[in-house]
């Protein structure tokens, strides 16, 4: 693991403790935070983390934006969950209004958002490998991951903050190729797979750096607030397109995956397994797109009614929520996101206490942070 040596505060007192510093600009961490760590030799006694280098007052911001506007604020959030977050925020609208996404707008919303999770995992297991020392999984997870990318494009205008969902539906009709694409890309995808397994998943050094490292029990995993993949490595059952479907989610048959393990290892095989439910819930709806109208006629200006209103989504992290005050006017009174890295970031500590300081890498990989998620 490279720690630059101007990041490297020394301090020894009579326990010989060291007190080291990754980041706030780091290789390991996607996006800008700061971890204090604590060492007895190469243990790790405590991590202390710090916040807000990319902080932008999201939240803020929202309540002098219209109903359609802030919707996209959240595109910069996750942004490998961009659909899936501005969704959240027009369900919540669609709510308050009392109005649903017409059919077609439905079924076009759940493959987008799984497109979007699987690309958000692709990109998870390319960066996990080069963290930990392999270059070659980066270029064959992306081989992949631009096909999704170029149907993005195609259909939305954009590659990864797509500004696509919107109250009622979605901004415009799919693209006459988008079918024909994502059934192309989901094919390559499935003929490829073996290759992840093989390059990573079936590697004895790769396994040993996993197996038995970063322990989250199911107890901490709740007591942590966890979810995602991070919790359902930990054997939680939390996954909100089973709990609480939305969208039509009730109406497609996937596996909600999890594993007992509680390790870093257990977290690898839930992305895995994740990639293939996503696989198979777009393969369901693909060639059964209905006929219609792909947005539910709105007023320009949208007023919701007073009243508080909440909604939840599963994102490629875990559960993001959208939760909004509104006193009759044409902006929200207050608007609060429930971000699901801040609260799996809450839990690395627990996770990586008495480990080796190179076990943190492994760690963080396997949580998968999007920093400017819980910057907001």
């Amino acid at each position: 693991m490279l720690i630059e040596q101007k990041h490297i505060t020394s301090k020894i007192d009579n326990n010989d403790e060291f007190v080291i510093n990754m980041g706030p600009q780091h290789p390991a961490t996607h996006g800008v935070l700061h971890l204090k760590i604590w060492l007895d030799g190469e243990i790790i006694k405590k991590i202390e983390p710090h916040l807000g280098y990319i902080h932008r007052s999201i939240e803020k911001m929202c309540e002098s934006l219209s109903y359609r506007q802030f919707i996209f604020t959240t595109s910069r959030m996750d942004y490998l969950s961009a659909h899936i977050n501005n969704q959240a925020c027009a369900l919540v609208v669609e709510k308050a209004l009392q109005i649903e996404a017409t059919p077609r707008a439905q079924v076009i919303r759940i493959i987008m958002s799984e497109l979007t999770r699987l690309a958000s995992h692709q990109l998870w297991w390319a960066c996990m490998g080069l963290d930990l020392g392999a270059v070659t999984p980066f270029f064959y997870a992306f081989r992949e991951r631009e096909l999704i990318n170029d149907i993005m494009e195609e259909s939305c205008g954009a590659r990864l903050t797509q500004n696509f969902m919107v109250p009622g539906g979605i901004m415009n009709d799919i693209h006459p190729n988008f079918q024909k694409r994502v059934k192309s890309t989901l094919n390559q995808i499935k003929e490829k797979f073996h290759e992840y397994d093989e390059l990573l998943t079936g590697n004895i050094i790769f396994q040993q750096r996993l197996k038995g490292v970063g322990f989250l029990s199911k107890e901490n995993a709740v007591s942590y607030g966890c979810s995602g993949p991070t919790a359902r490595g930990s054997g939680v059952e939390c996954d909100i397109r089973k709990k609480y479907p939305y969208d039509g989610f009730q109406n497609v048959n996937f596996v909600e995956a999890t594993e007992n393990g509680g390790d870093c290892w257990a977290r690898y095989l839930v992305r895995l397994e994740e990639i293939k439910q996503s696989i198979s819930i777009i393969e369901q709806l693909i060639d059964n797109i209905p006929q219609g109208d792909f947005q539910t006629k709105t007023k320009n200006v949208i007023k919701l009614p007073k009243g508080d209103f909440y909604q939840r989504v599963e994102t490629a992290r875990g559960e993001f929520g959208v939760y909004i005050v509104s006193d009759g006017a044409s902006t929200p009174y207050r608007c609060k996101f429930r971000s699901p890295n801040f609260s799996n970031l809450s839990a690395i500590p627990k996770m990586a206490e008495g480990s080796k300081i190179g076990d943190l890498v492994a760690i963080m990989a396997t949580v998968d942070l999007v920093i400017p998620d819980i910057d907001r």
